[in-house]
């Protein structure tokens, strides 16, 4: 299925390293052609320094030959640009007022719409631009006449896409780049989300390091895409070598990088997700703040779409929460662990309590909570026999969590009591006058309040605080029983969602136990996950699976961090979710499983309006006082309308 990137608040935009030869421009500008021609998915194109003519002309930017063919150049790379529907920005010396410019020539759809000036030109060291080049504080104008029209001049310009108008292209070159406030920096609370950087930065030791963590660092600042062309070996070797190391980085992440000292051209695409950075922005107001005294003048240029077929040139990871690499999942993990269990142990001394209380079934929630207060309780060097760790069998209690969950707490040294809850939730039916062999609402909830119930009556009888286990994505369904499981005294995973509980209690497994306690967190992990409130099959194994009813958390997981941490709507969510799952789940069961999603994330915002203390651990959490606040009584029906009206422009495109 083809879909318009422009739809989705997408732009694809691509930089090349271009073969060239110094002071060849007809040689450069084929280089150019051949490049951006063979990238035919692609219609904007970021080129380096002085890539015209090479950066290294030296003196020979003096000859007025050099000059007058560098500006014939650009008006044939603006012909090439309306013969392919496209546009590049191109770096060209162009003199002005008696001056010459190190420039950045915008040029779109077969006309030259911008020339951007370098403002801070470096001269010590190897460079020496201050011998040949004016800085654009100098101009003395701010059009430049050729072939009778004005075409902008200046480093105050801006350029915004026609059709997507919160596209918008802020230029500096190189060096600008590079001093301790940025053009850049400037254009983003101006309204520019891409951020070009054309440059020939000579390579050195350590300087690829450097600059990529430079290029990532202001696409984070500036919550932006930051694009940086680097020129490449075919610049001078006379005493420095080039190596074109271009990027591509959106808001602190590199999407797209070249290999570096390749004689032959280099090239890279990425989509950059424009909403995504004007969504950053708005919930900001740190960055609206900042705002600019300097006057930016907008210029219009056409875009020419792209299309996404079939995937999109930039990652879409099933799993957001999750890294994929081991060594960062691995890190992520012990920081999580760090963050949960520091926060327990705060609240133990503040409230000056050596007792803590949990629930524990054999699952991966109560089991990951478990581990963050033994550690915790470590921590602060108190004795484990004060956490008293509650197993309450019931109607769907199986062997295999309940054996689990004994045996765990045996392991780890904490005080267990085992009380069945049958009777007492039986006397409760009987009280209700409901029939047991009913597995309707009331017989469930009605087991993990009575759970709740003892849990809450033990934390007062031993002095101890009751520990919440429930995480971030039941939380975000509604998957839990109000006043039930979904209430405790400090509710330790309430940051954590599902995908990265199970891989927080394999860590665990592998960095912080060892033996059969290892081997038991490994069986926990591989457990159906189950609110066990149903009775079991025959053959004693679960029968009652959360994911049959409430769908795979695999995907509630990708639709909350999109929901609710880059705020997208519907539509652009199955998109996505399209790229990132296109092997395991078809287009229906997406929708399926999208629809029920915010059927009942919206309703169920009353259980979250009350939840109890605890810590955020990653950049969504759903904390009333937090990150997260919303009417308990919103309507969903915006939002289903919106999935239903994007399936009907499927069906049309």
């Amino acid at each position: 299925m083809e879909t318009r990137l422009s739809v989705h608040g997408l732009v694809r935009i691509g930089v090349v390293s271009p073969e060239h030869r110094v002071a060849d421009i007809a040689f450069n500008c084929e280089q150019i052609r051949q490049a951006v021609s063979a990238a035919a998915d692609c219609r904007f194109f970021l080129l380096p320094e002085l890539c015209v003519t090479a950066y290294c002309c030296g003196d020979l930017f003096f000859q007025s030959l050099l000059i007058e063919q560098a500006q014939q150049a650009l008006f044939e790379l603006a012909e090439f640009s309306a013969e392919k529907k496209l546009t590049l920005v191109v770096g060209a010396p162009v003199a002005q007022g008696g001056r010459l410019f190190n420039c950045a020539a915008f040029i779109s759809c077969g006309r030259i719409l911008g020339l951007v000036p370098k403002t801070f030109l470096p001269n010590t060291q190897e460079f020496y631009e201050e011998r040949w080049f004016s800085s654009a504080a100098d101009r003395s104008a701010d059009f430049v006449e050729w072939r009778g029209e004005a075409i902008p001049f200046g480093s105050d310009l801006l350029f915004r896409a026609e059709g997507l108008p919160d596209c918008v292209i802020g230029i500096e070159i190189c060096e600008d780049g590079w001093v301790a406030s940025p053009p850049s920096g400037q254009m983003a609370v101006s309204g520019a989300t891409v951020l070009l950087n054309l440059s020939a930065s000579p390579e050195l030791l350590g300087k690829e390091a450097y600059r990529r963590a430079l290029v990532q660092a202001q696409s984070a600042r500036c919550l932006a895409a930051y694009v940086y062309a680097s020129a490449g070996p075919g610049e001078s070797s006379t005493d420095l070598v080039f190596s074109g190391h271009s990027l591509i980085a959106e808001n602190g992440v590199v999407l797209a990088e070249t290999e570096r000292f390749q004689f032959a051209s280099q090239t890279i695409r990425a989509d950059i997700d424009i909403e995504r950075l004007v969504n950053e922005r708005l919930k900001n107001n740190s960055f609206a703040a900042s705002r600019s005294a300097t006057a930016y003048r907008m210029v219009d240029f056409p875009l020419p779409e792209a299309i996404a077929s079939p995937l999109l040139l930039r990652p879409v990871p099933a799993t957001p929460f999750v890294p994929p690499a081991a060594e960062e999942r691995a890190q992520r993990c012990y920081e999580i662990f760090e963050i949960q269990t520091t926060g327990l142990a705060k609240r133990l001394r503040h409230v000056n309590c050596c007792r803590a209380v949990i629930g524990i079934s054999g699952g991966l929630d109560s089991t990951l909570a478990l581990l963050v207060t033994v550690k915790a309780f470590d921590k602060l060097g108190y004795d484990r026999s004060g956490i008293e760790a509650i197993t309450m069998p019931g109607f769907g209690t199986t062997g295999r969590t309940r054996s689990n969950a004994e045996r765990l707490a045996e392991l780890l040294g904490v005080t267990l009591r085992v009380i069945s809850i049958d009777a007492a939730v039986r006397q409760h039916f009987a009280d209700l006058g409901h029939d047991e062999t009913v597995h309707d609402i009331t017989y469930e909830n009605a087991q993990a309040r009575e759970r709740t119930q003892l849990l809450m009556n033990i934390s007062n009888q031993v002095g101890g605080l009751l520990i919440g286990t429930g995480d971030l994505s039941e939380l975000a369904l509604g998957w839990c029983t109000y006043n039930g499981d979904h209430m405790s005294m400090y509710g330790v995973n309430g940051g954590v969602p599902k995908t990265l509980v199970r891989y927080l209690v394999a860590w665990c497994a592998e960095a912080e136990f060892s033996g059969e306690t290892a081997d038991i967190l490994i069986d926990v992990c591989e457990t159906p996950v189950s609110p066990e409130l149903l009775p079991p099959h025959e053959n004693g194994e679960i029968k009652q699976r959360t994911e049959d009813k409430v769908g795979p958390y695999l995907l509630h997981d990708f639709f909350l961090y999109h929901c609710v941490r880059l705020q997208y709507r519907p539509g652009k969510i199955l998109f996505l979710a399209r790229q990132a799952f296109a092997d395991q789940f078809s287009d229906e069961v997406l929708r399926q499983w999208l629809q029920v999603f915010y059927r009942r994330f919206l309703p169920q915002q009353f259980k979250r309006s009350c939840l109890p203390d605890g810590p955020k651990v990653g950049s969504v959490v759903l904390s009333p006082r937090g990150d997260w606040r919303m009417p308990s009584d919103a309507c969903v029906d915006l939002w289903l309308q919106e999935l239903e009206q994007s399936e009907v422009a499927d069906r049309d495109d």
